[in-house]
């Protein structure tokens, strides 16, 4: 019996080889491929990783390796694709986020799942950050008591360095819009917290990206009452000139209040709790740096330990795929009242 966990990879940009990385430097996993339709990263990838590189997962699994875990890392429109050709093959999935860019297909990957016996695990790194422990705690606690109202603000910059021409970056069917791909991780901290909203409403514009996507918006104002209680907005903009300015959430409840702020929520700003005081919580990792750009913290090696601990036995995935498949849903029923 093998000692380590078998990971295969299909995407192999940037994020595909975070996962790579965070793979080859973890003591109980195993990279054994790659596939990607670019064949022009094969000779990188089989110089940095020395594992096979396949030119379509097609091609991969007919390889018959023994592969346990599939990480997805496609443009957003293919990963549920992706997802159930690993699911067909059963194997274990991871899927970097968001698991899909409808909740129907985020529920054909599901049944899929379950039918076959299988794991499908949901990329939302931003959990791990020490404010986000933080936060989920004191929620948790009930240190905040009835939560009235919750602020969720993200202002980042996308300009024409990213939106490159041929890219599947601002495409209607591979991208989704930037609640799907800059921002569903902060939706999903929100949701993590506080769960599910009703009686949404919804304000959109595009100011700079007419010319360079195919997006309705690039920046939106969203109201809405969560479920469980107590009222909310998202405020979101990838028009802010030259560089990211700030993803932060303020909370305001009944035994204090509390904001998280930073580029991408790495840091608290605001603490100001009933009979509390705030500890001292380890420094988060810093943000995935993409050159002319950033994007969320560069945690993917907690989400491949998670994986590997949870194949084993030993853990509980930390975002599963029901978990995904509400963070899709949210986005698609904040999306659908776009005119």
């Amino acid at each position: 019996m093998k000692n380590k966990v078998h990971f295969a990879i299909i995407g192999c940009g940037y994020i595909g080889n975070r996962h790579a990385e965070s793979i080859t430097t973890h003591p109980e996993a195993k990279l054994i491929a790659c596939a990607d339709i670019n064949t022009d990263l094969k000779k990188d990838i089989q110089a940095k990783y020395n594992v096979p590189f396949f030119e379509s997962a097609e091609d991969m699994f007919n390889a018959d390796l023994e592969i346990d875990v599939v990480c997805v890392c496609t443009p957003n429109g293919l990963h549920a694709e992706h997802s159930l050709l690993a699911l067909e093959h059963k194997k274990h999935v991871v899927c970097e986020k968001p698991m899909a860019i409808t909740r129907q297909s985020c529920e054909n990957v599901i049944y899929k799942a379950l039918q076959v016996h299988r794991q499908v695990f949901c990329v939302m790194q931003n959990r791990y950050s020490p404010p986000s422990v933080w936060l989920k705690s004191i929620v948790q606690q009930g240190l905040l008591g009835k939560i009235y109202m919750v602020q969720v603000n993200c202002y980042w910059n996308r300009d024409d360095r990213y939106y490159k021409k041929g890219s599947w970056k601002g495409s209607k069917d591979l991208d989704g819009g930037v609640l799907y791909t800059q921002f569903s991780h902060f939706i999903d901290i929100m949701y993590w917290l506080f769960g599910d909203i009703t009686h949404i409403q919804a304000h959109f514009n595009n100011f700079t990206h007419k010319h360079n996507t195919e997006l309705y918006d690039d920046s939106g104002i969203i109201q809405f009452d969560f479920v469980n209680g107590g009222m909310g907005c998202i405020n979101y903009s990838t028009a802010v000139w030259d560089k990211n300015m700030e993803s932060s959430i303020t909370i305001i409840g009944e035994r204090g209040s509390v904001k998280v702020g930073g580029q991408y929520m790495e840091r608290v700003e605001y603490c100001h709790v009933k009979e509390y005081t705030l500890p001292d919580l380890p420094p988060s990792n810093p943000p995935n740096d993409y050159g002319t750009y950033k994007g969320s913290a560069a945690n993917h090696n907690f989400v491949i330990d998670n994986v590997v601990k949870t194949i084993q036995g030993i853990a509980q995935p930390t975002t599963n795929a029901l978990e995904g498949l509400k963070v899709v849903d949210i986005i698609e029923r904040i999306y659908q009242l776009r005119k």
